[in-house]
């Protein structure tokens, strides 16, 4: 299977994932909104991403033979992964998924099975230590208000 065949396999899996060219490239998009893009970059094959805030900066310092800042998303945090680089398969879906996870709506990504990655980027969603306080209806608000 080529690199490409693969990184379409992983993109395709994802709940209402769909693959459509724009610009004469393949983007993968959840409900018209693109997720991922495989784009000849410099002339070398790479996929550009959605990341979390400071994902990008992590991994371009750590392996800028593998990672790099796209153009014209990259401002906005977008990772590239160059392809020619055989890539880390798990670590491709992970970054995929997550990608999928900051585009999908809430509804939507809640219906991918238990993963280790939330749309923040950081560990699963684990409940607030902090509550909010109960809303107040207008009932109550017009029972406060005659009281005063």
């Amino acid at each position: 299977m080529t690199t490409m065949n693969r990184l379409r396999a992983l993109c395709m899996a994802l709940p209402e994932a769909e693959e459509r060219e724009t610009w004469e490239i393949p983007t993968f998009r959840v409900r018209d909104k693109i997720f991922a893009m495989a784009h000849p970059d410099k002339g070398r094959p790479s996929v550009w991403m959605k990341a979390p805030r400071g994902t990008q900066a992590i991994l371009t310092e750590a392996a800028p033979d593998r990672f790099f800042s796209p153009p014209y998303v990259g401002h906005k945090g977008w990772i590239g992964v160059w392809l020619d680089v055989e890539p880390d398969w798990d670590e491709m879906r992970a970054l995929v998924e997550r990608s999928w996870r900051m585009t999908a709506p809430k509804r939507l990504a809640a219906t991918l099975p238990d993963s280790t990655i939330s749309s923040s980027g950081d560990t699963p969603d684990a409940p607030s230590p902090r509550r909010s306080p109960p809303s107040r209806t207008a009932s109550t608000r017009r029972k406060s208000a005659s009281a005063r």
